[in-house]
């Protein structure tokens, strides 16, 4: 057991030390350039806190900052200077964000074209759905089906202009990705563009890169130990490559199997093998992240990116964050499908998002069609089903240094969910819905 006790964070808060985020930094740093040697990470850590447990004392608790300068010591005294690179690097980001977090956006996302934005927002204005007071109003009229049929045309309607899109190059596209940030509605938006399609005489085929997760004990972790499945890196990234530009050339393949229940990859458990009128389909977190499809070139394939784009302000004037819509979205499905609890969604959620500003949003400029899933209803269901859970987590993580994320996001959560109109029935909501993705009843096969 290490002689430090605690370590001082960068608001000045005393928090419990733990080797273990050290290892687990160092890890995910060797990853980015291709090392997956835990035991090595772990020896590295070692030699980080005998420095640490020299220079510092329980009296003298080490700034986090001087322990992340000691790390990047030790990687660099042992050689391994590209995983220091990618150390500093990360560093160096997670800094500039913070930075920019004091920094008021006149705007929620800077990432999305503005005409897309202002297309959705001009919606929200024509059907008095752009503020949650005007909201309200139309519930307090009964006009809660109404506001159901709206936003679902809308969406259906955006999901039409994708197909039409990608009918325009039905000879040269080889490979459809449809990507997006955790629940955004991928599922069901590929089942609707499957069946547009389908009727125009185009046929799928798809590829499933969950397939591709590298076993258990090779993923890399968060700063708290949990297995991050959001990145990208606990993909086998260079198999999935081959296998796509392989399968675009005509070529047969044989694909690898993932066991979840035991955590394990099994290679070369099933042939795939595309037909000339076949297009290949991806559903992933990462379809839009360079090295799965570099090998393919850009003509040969059709990116389709997924937000819900909600354009939707509270009584103080401030745009409902979508990332707050997902993480909503997530803990229902969590607990509806997954047994995971809707606190533990909560609380995990900062690095779904970490993950999501290194590896998606740099890359939404590349997509060729943007979908808008939000339902600006959604939020009426939510405050029936969880404002008292958030209620009891805005008091539950408010001085916990530790939960310092998960206590911001239930606060701000709390403040709009408080402003709406509950709506427990979600009868008027069709069982096709994007949404039955996430609160049950859904009628597709997933």
């Amino acid at each position: 057991m290490s002689k430090i006790t605690h370590v001082i964070k960068r608001s000045g808060a005393r928090v419990i030390f733990r080797p273990l985020r050290i290892t687990n930094a160092i890890y995910r740093a060797a990853i980015a350039v291709g090392g997956r040697d835990k035991k090595q990470a772990e020896r590295l850590t070692k030699q980080v806190v005998d420095i640490v447990e020299k220079k510092f004392s329980k009296e003298n608790p080490p700034h986090v900052e001087e322990i992340q300068d000691i790390v990047e010591q030790v990687l660099i005294k042992n050689g391994h200077d590209k995983v220091a690179k990618a150390y500093i690097l990360y560093r160096n980001e997670q800094n500039r964000k913070r930075e920019e977090r004091n920094v008021k956006l006149s705007h929620p996302s800077m990432t999305i074209p503005w005409s897309k934005l202002w297309e959705v927002l001009d919606w929200a204005v024509s059907h008095d759905l752009d503020t949650i007071a005007k909201m309200n109003s139309r519930i307090k009229k009964g006009e809660f089906p109404h506001i159901v049929h709206e936003s679902e045309s809308a969406y259906e309607n955006d999901i039409d202009r994708a197909a039409e899109l990608l009918l325009e190059r039905p000879d040269t596209i080889k490979l459809v990705l449809i990507t997006g940030p955790s629940s955004s509605g991928k599922t069901t938006t590929t089942i609707k563009l499957e069946q547009r399609l389908e009727k125009r005489g185009l046929s799928f085929v798809t590829l499933n890169v969950d397939n591709y997760f590298f076993d258990l004990a090779m993923h890399p972790k968060d700063e708290f130990g949990d297995y991050d499945f959001e990145t990208p890196q606990a993909l086998d990234l260079p198999l999935i490559n081959e296998h796509i530009s392989q399968l675009c050339d005509g070529k047969e393949v044989t694909i690898p199997f993932y066991d979840f229940k035991t955590g394990t990859r099994h290679l070369n458990r099933t042939k795939l093998q595309l037909e000339n009128h076949q297009i290949l389909l991806i559903d992933s977190l990462h379809g839009l992240y360079p090295q799965m499809t570099s090998g393919i070139e850009d003509e040969r394939k059709f990116k389709l990116y997924l937000e819900p784009l909600m354009q939707m302000k509270t009584k103080n004037g401030d745009f409902i964050r979508w990332t707050d819509l997902r993480l909503i979205r997530r803990m229902l499905r969590d607990s509806l499908f997954r047994a995971y609890k809707p606190h533990q969604t909560l609380e995990h959620w900062h690095y779904v998002r970490s993950s999501e500003k290194r590896n998606i949003l740099p890359y939404i400029n590349t997509s060729d069609c943007i979908i808008n899933s939000a339902m600006p209803y959604e939020i009426a269901l939510y405050a029936a089903r969880l404002l008292k859970d958030f209620q009891q987590w805005d008091n539950k993580f408010k001085n916990d240094p530790l939960k310092e994320d998960a206590y911001k996001r239930a606060h701000r959560a709390l403040k709009f969910l408080s402003e709406v109109i509950p709506v427990a029935d979600d009868s008027s909501v069709p069982v096709h819905s994007v949404l039955r993705e996430f609160i049950g009843g859904s009628k597709l096969k997933y």
